[in-house]
């Protein structure tokens, strides 16, 4: 019921380093049985996605690899008008993101879910993530130690 909200497909968005600061992404992604992948392009280059999602709990967590560059963690929750989250490049660079399927809604919609707020989305996937302080940040293996959104 759930793998609807994670359909095949192009996706957009943006990732930023602070409130206010979008640089868009242009992905195509496939969901199938826990896995993602995909490939996208954003102002930095293009890259190749690989990464999981949990259907019930609608967390999903992978890693951009830039084509002869570096990589970034990211890790978010399906939520509304797509997935909001984090994105981390160990051990300083870090921010916020929020992507969606493009066939949802119309360039009006798209618009409205791009103005929305940021911080207040970070700060609900904080709360999920690392409830009472506890914390958790992004490596190789998955999400250990402090979050720092």
């Amino acid at each position: 019921m759930n793998e609807a909200l994670f359909p095949s497909g192009p996706w957009t968005g943006f990732y930023n380093y602070r409130p206010g600061d979008r640089h868009r992404m242009d992905l195509e992604l496939t969901f199938r049985e826990g896995r993602m992948e995909g490939v996208g392009v954003d102002d930095i280059g293009r890259f190749v996605v690989r990464g999981r999602y949990d259907a019930e709990s609608l967390e999903c967590w992978w890693t951009k690899t830039y084509i002869g560059g570096h990589d970034v963690f990211y890790r978010g929750f399906r939520e509304g008008r797509g997935i909001w989250g984090t994105w981390e490049i160990p051990p300083f660079n870090h921010g916020g993101f929020h992507i969606w399927p493009c066939t949802e809604g119309d360039a009006l919609e798209a618009q409205e879910a791009q103005e929305a707020s940021v911080p207040d989305a970070l700060r609900a996937v904080r709360d999920r993530v690392a409830p009472e302080g506890r914390g958790a940040r992004l490596s190789e293996g998955g999400w250990t130690g402090r979050f720092n959104p």
